[in-house]
């Protein structure tokens, strides 16, 4: 994972000097490479951006603008730019306006040029620094006359909002809350009598939160803190394993009726994480516990990890979608149409879909100073509706969670949460196997799905055309 140079006090100087925003990290130089072309490959027609530079004297300085890059050629007016410097020992950041009347940068085939300061000037780490052309300063003040760059980076300024007047969804944050829907989940009973827990499968990217559901999860009704499914900040998928985990109520308690099934993790690249065709192959029941997945090859009907005679109990009723709610601005183009794949797959399946928001209080600072914001945060609100607009999923069907991470002590809007998010799987599975028109009296044993040598059994046409 790329992490910025900022230190913690330089960010906050620079948050500063805006409202209430976040920053994403679009481009770091050491990283991506000192020229204009590493520069416009990932920050054209990224909206509102500000640059930072760092020189070997301590100064942090440079530019923000409103408009997005397109490489127009042309100077560009921007009456919100302004460039800055969060030089060490000053309480309160440099802030310059631009000259009346003058642009705020040409917008080219090159560095960010604003003029007074032009950045990777030469397609080299180093600045052009001119003061009286587009803004004034004094060149001490501003970088203390060190050119050279030691770093460079370029943000993303995404604005937060503040809070909805009323909150978009209605959530009772009380024990007697949590407590029945602890109550429901362990009383839950499949629609089909002769299968005995829902199965629920967690997709999402590397980093995303998917174990971390789990072990979220597990610790809500555990009591305590669990962490028996590997979860970290590693930027590939720690989980490499297909695992079923399922959910005791209480230590040596009785297992709750659902398993959540973890995955490799996604990845851009069609060479690396897991293959949409072992996702589909694990909705289908046909995937063993312990599986080794490789993204060179999806799993084969002759693999010993291929289960072949499948019964209900083996069948995924719902697919979560788990989406780190602090980076759905920045899911590429590729991604999107993975999640695509897997839907369109999995709705020929007759599978109900949900979509995890997970790190909500890393996504909204609202969030982070009370979890009862979560459906009042704008931010948070943007979010789903755009995550509901990407995947096409409905916005009731977008949830936003806070899995437990550097807490030692449960708590319980969090668990309210939690749980509330495993309601609606619950729900959902409801409806997988109600639509799968099975008699509810057939035999468990009976298989749904058969080698070629095998007759099928008597299941409905419509059923077929679901589950095959």
């Amino acid at each position: 994972m790329v992490r910025s140079s900022l230190s913690e006090e330089q960010q906050k100087k620079l948050l500063s000097l805006f409202g209430h925003v976040r920053l994403h990290l679009l481009y770091k130089a050491s990283v991506h490479g000192f020229t204009a072309a590493a520069f416009l490959a990932r920050c054209n027609r990224q909206g509102p951006t500000v640059v930072v530079a760092y020189n070997a004297d301590g100064f942090v300085y440079g530019a923000y603008t409103s408009k997005s890059y397109v490489q127009s050629g042309q100077a560009t007016h921007d009456e919100e730019a302004f460039l800055y410097s969060l030089t060490a020992g000053q309480d309160q950041p440099l802030r310059v306006r631009g000259i009346a009347g003058q642009p705020a940068f040409t917008d080219g085939n090159f560095g960010p040029h604003f003029g007074a300061l032009v950045f990777l000037h030469g397609d080299k780490p180093q600045v052009l620094s001119n003061p009286g052309t587009y803004f004034n300063f004094d060149n001490a003040a501003m970088h203390g006359g060190n050119l050279v760059l030691t770093e460079f980076e370029v943000f993303r300024v995404e604005d937060l909002g503040d809070l909805l007047d009323k909150p978009w969804r209605t959530i009772q944050w009380t024990a007697d809350r949590k407590q029945a829907l602890r109550k429901f989940i362990q009383s839950y009973r499949p629609e089909i009598k002769t299968v005995h827990q829902a199965r629920v499968l967690l997709v999402g990217q590397v980093g995303a939160g998917k174990s971390s559901f789990f072990n979220s999860i597990n610790s809500a009704f555990r009591g305590n803190m669990t962490c028996q499914a590997i979860s970290g900040t590693a930027g590939k998928s720690l989980t490499t394993q297909f695992r079923s985990y399922s959910i005791k109520a209480g230590k040596g308690g009785g297992a709750i009726p659902l398993i959540l099934c973890d995955t490799m993790g996604l990845e851009e690249s069609a060479d690396l994480g897991i293959d949409v065709d072992d996702i589909i192959n694990v909705c289908k029941g046909h995937v063993k516990d312990r599986y080794q997945f490789s993204p060179a090859a999806p799993l084969q009907e002759n693999s010993l990890g291929y289960r072949k005679h499948v019964t209900l109990n083996d069948l995924i009723s719902c697919v979560v979608y788990v989406v780190d709610t602090s980076k759905v601005s920045l899911l590429s183009q590729k991604m999107l149409e993975k999640f695509a794949a897997i839907r369109k797959r999995t709705n020929l399946l007759g599978i109900p879909q949900i979509l995890l928001m997970t790190k909500v209080d890393e996504a909204c600072p609202l969030v982070a100073k009370d979890l009862k914001n979560i459906y009042r945060s704008v931010y948070i609100q943007q979010m789903a509706r755009r995550l509901s607009d990407s995947l096409g999923l409905p916005l009731s069907n977008v949830i936003p969670v806070k899995n437990y991470s550097g807490e030692l002590e449960l708590d319980q809007d969090t668990d309210i949460l939690l749980l509330g998010a495993v309601e609606q799987m619950l729900n959902y599975s409801d409806s997988f196997f109600e639509n799968l028109d099975v008699d509810e009296q057939q035999n468990d044993q009976e298989e749904l799905y058969r080698s070629s040598d095998h007759p099928r059994p008597a299941f409905t046409e419509r059923t077929e055309q679901r589950v095959v």
